[in-house]
């Protein structure tokens, strides 16, 4: 095995050296892109840069997407968005071992470069794996293990290449991700990634921008036009079988049926049992809108800021769920404002700077619902037959 890589690396270089007589720095260059993956966190897919040194015999993958999970504060940092991440570096043979094991396609791409080209992102790369410099602040949409080595690729290759859109020009961040959860049929992922990400998801990309996804960075080099990126791409690991998503119950169908199951407890008169259920419904609402001010305020997260989900989430909920069977007017006006204000969501929907997930609107209908219902009733006294 050993032989056979070391006659691949030659081979390598020789064809290279005819190829480029003018190139003496040995080295191959290539953009590795990954296939998604069953896993969330694999759902989009990944990007890493292979480094073939014919003089040193070396074959070195180097990966941005690295992080420590033995860190005892590893979830604190996550939730708070201080997690760092960092450049790591291992052997072709064990990442693509890796890939075989999840069973993700791996493609490569040689790049088009210079010898000093060549040279310089080696050197970039070599720089950024010392101590000081390998740790980072990963953003999924602005600086991650794409984006970071489009940047180093791109800084150092001459003249300056301009890379192409892939997307449509008024596709935004959650558009993007969207394609991807949808295809992959991760509806409950996707309602968890609407409910944190603000408004910020919702910007129109820039064609940079659109290079945050590895798929789009491929495809990017591949479509640079006169400024060729690319001399020849090559399939690594062909995946086996396609990702098989299992939608199950969808949050829409899921939410749909509690609404109804709500209808229902009304219609029966179960007093005793609506009034649990509007407890837990409001308890419920109200914390999860706790959540999301924390991660607009508690956290270095920039795309959970500004986010409309506020809108009916709100976090009074939680203490106004214990108020639902008191008989005071302030209780009343509470509930009336509520319900207002949960028809001017449903009303404005498709209209605000934010695109909510569908599947909330029959938990925004209950909310309103409910509210009329608390304040029609003036909570569960007399008046409630």
């Amino acid at each position: 095995m050993y032989m056979k890589k070391i006659f691949f690396i030659f081979l390598v270089s020789l064809i290279s050296f005819h190829a480029t007589a003018q190139d003496s720095s040995r080295l191959r260059i290539s953009l590795i892109t990954c296939t998604p993956g069953e896993e969330l966190y694999a759902t989009f897919g990944h990007s890493a840069l292979r480094v073939i040194d014919s003089n040193a015999v070396t074959d070195i993958i180097y990966n941005y997407g690295t992080f420590d999970f033995n860190d005892p504060e590893f979830y604190s940092k996550f939730i708070k968005g201080k997690l760092l991440y960092c450049l790591s570096i291992e052997s072709i043979d064990d990442f693509l071992y890796s890939y075989q094991l999840e069973d993700r396609g791996v493609r490569e791409q040689v790049l088009n470069l210079t010898g000093a080209e060549k040279q310089a992102i080696r050197q970039a790369l070599l720089e950024n794996l010392k101590e000081e410099n390998r740790w980072y602040k990963y953003d999924f949409v602005l600086d991650n293990c794409t984006t970071r080595l489009r940047d180093i690729i791109l800084k150092y290759k001459h003249p300056v290449t301009h890379l192409p859109a892939v997307m449509p020009v008024n596709y935004t961040f959650r558009n993007a991700i969207h394609f991807y959860l949808d295809k992959n049929k991760k509806y409950w992922s996707k309602l968890g990634i609407d409910l944190l990400l603000g408004s910020g998801m919702d910007k129109q990309m820039t064609v940079s921008q659109q290079e945050f996804l590895p798929d789009n960075l491929m495809i990017a080099f591949d479509s640079a036009g006169s400024e060729k990126m690319v001399q020849y791409s090559r399939i690594l690991y062909t995946q086996q079988q396609p990702i098989a998503g299992k939608a199950g119950i969808t949050p829409l169908l899921c939410f749909t049926l509690l609404l109804l199951l709500f209808i229902l407890f009304q219609f029966l008169k179960l007093r005793k049992v609506l009034r649990v259920a509007d407890f837990t419904l409001f308890f419920v609402v109200g914390l999860l809108g706790m959540l999301l001010v924390f991660m607009w305020w508690g956290t270095d997260h920039i795309m959970t800021k500004a986010n409309y989900n506020l809108l009916w989430a709100l976090p009074m909920h939680t203490f106004f769920a214990f108020t639902i069977c008191k008989q005071q007017c302030w209780i009343k006006i509470y509930f009336l404002l509520v319900a207002i204000l949960m028809c001017l969501v449903l009303l404005s929907w498709n209209i605000m700077p934010q695109q909510l997930n569908m599947a909330l609107i029959p938990i925004v209908i209950l909310l309103a619902y409910r509210s009329i219902a608390i304040y029609k009733n003036f909570g569960y006294g007399k008046q409630d037959d």
